[in-house]
């Protein structure tokens, strides 16, 4: 099947269903909605979707079972802010899809129903995923845990992702190690509370907490490798309900991001020793929960070379190129990615000159929906050929 043409002829279905989605964007795990829409839609093209890890949907493609497998994966879930797009079909409420996940949905629905007409062709199976907990770091982990990667037995991965200030519809694609680690982590400082004017009669978190922050940077000017990558930051402190009062306790909550996974083992026992030190400096005690956490993602070279030779094929030589850059952002696809070969790519959704100037996460983020028939292009023609070869 020509791909490219077969996405340009449903391209209007194909934003219809984005636009469905961007209206009722959901956070986390919990995606009723957009799952049972998914779910709809798979069976209306003939597939028997199924559930996973509560509101992921699953569903195979491919009558060829002596070949191989490949999973294809579009994240689900949306961000907890405000839009301000002014779009007619903007979400209203305090969650909204300004990471574009909505995009990736409608996307790989599409994949869905082009891999499901050219079913015969298809030298394998190709298993389809659609996954809920990106944005909190938990969705893949889930996914594993509860077998995605097994019945049928997975040998390859694909996954992509949208990226606004990048030309509508530009594929680019790198090898090893594309994205960073990040753990998130909350850390509690336990205190004893007192009168302002007593300070004496305290056990001081706010004191605690303002030394812990500069200790935990001297962990990236003193002790990290000036020629690795590695960013610690901490993004909420909050202690205390009025300025007389010394409170009993702090949070400090923040991410460590690195694309070595030595370094990071390495960081994540310092970050311990060291808020267990300051806090018993100053009498008081401390503990570290993490929130969520993803391993870097590393990409396969095999894997990258034949499925952007397919994409060069069909989109041209301007159209996709390999870029020698990676993100200090995370993707927990990653954790796919550590457990069978792995492709990622990325998908223009507009540059500056383009008129689109807001980036990811931004609350007046606009993309370009023309990017949605390549995407979804891509998707199918790059788990063709992978099954092609791999057989």
């Amino acid at each position: 099947m020509d791909y490219l043409k077969r996405a340009m002829e449903i391209k209007e279905e194909i934003i219809a269903n984005r636009r469905y989605l961007h209206q009722i964007p959901e956070l986390g795990m919990e995606l009723p909605k957009t799952s049972g829409f998914v779910v709809e839609k798979l069976k209306e093209m003939g597939y028997e979707p199924k559930l996973i890890s509560g509101y992921g949907v699953t569903a195979t493609v491919g009558k060829k079972t002596d070949g191989k497998v490949i999973l294809l994966r579009a994240d689900m879930d949306a961000l907890p802010m405000e839009e301000e797009s002014g779009l007619p079909f903007a979400a209203k409420g305090k969650c909204a899809h300004t990471c574009g996940h909505d995009l990736h949905t409608a996307m790989l629905l599409a994949a869905a129903k082009m891999l499901k007409e050219s079913e015969e062709e298809l030298e394998g199976i190709v298993k389809l995923v659609f996954q809920p907990g990106e944005e909190t770091l938990e969705g893949a982990k889930a996914l594993i845990a509860d077998g995605i990667l097994e019945n049928p037995k997975v040998d390859a991965a694909m996954a992509a992702h949208v990226i606004p200030l990048l030309p509508t519809g530009f594929i680019g694609y790198n090898k090893g190690v594309v994205a960073a680690s990040a753990d998130y982590f909350i850390i509690t400082l336990h205190g004893l509370g007192s009168h302002g004017a007593c300070p004496q009669l305290s056990i001081d978190p706010i004191n605690m907490g303002v030394h812990l922050h500069l200790a935990l940077q001297e962990l990236i000017s003193r002790e990290a490798n000036p020629e690795e990558m590695v960013v610690l930051t901490v993004g909420k402190f909050q202690s205390g309900a009025a300025g007389n009062v010394i409170p009993e306790k702090a949070v400090l909550e923040g991410t460590l991001r690195t694309f070595n996974e030595e370094v990071r083992s390495y960081m994540l026992k310092r970050i311990q020793e060291v808020t267990d030190g300051v806090a018993s400096t100053f009498r008081g005690s401390a503990e570290i929960k993490y929130k969520g956490s993803v391993c870097s993602l590393n990409i396969d070279s095999k894997m990258a070379d034949i499925i952007g030779e397919a994409l060069k094929e069909m989109l041209g030589e301007k159209g996709v190129a390999q870029v020698d850059q990676r993100m200090s952002g995370s993707e927990d696809f990653a954790e796919i990615a550590a457990k069978v070969p792995s492709m990622f790519f990325i998908i223009g959704t507009g540059s500056a000159e383009e008129g689109y100037c807001y980036g990811g996460h931004h609350p007046k983020v606009i993309f370009n929906e023309d990017c949605l028939p390549i995407g979804a292009a891509a998707y199918a023609q790059g788990a063709a050929r992978w099954l092609e070869r791999a057989k």
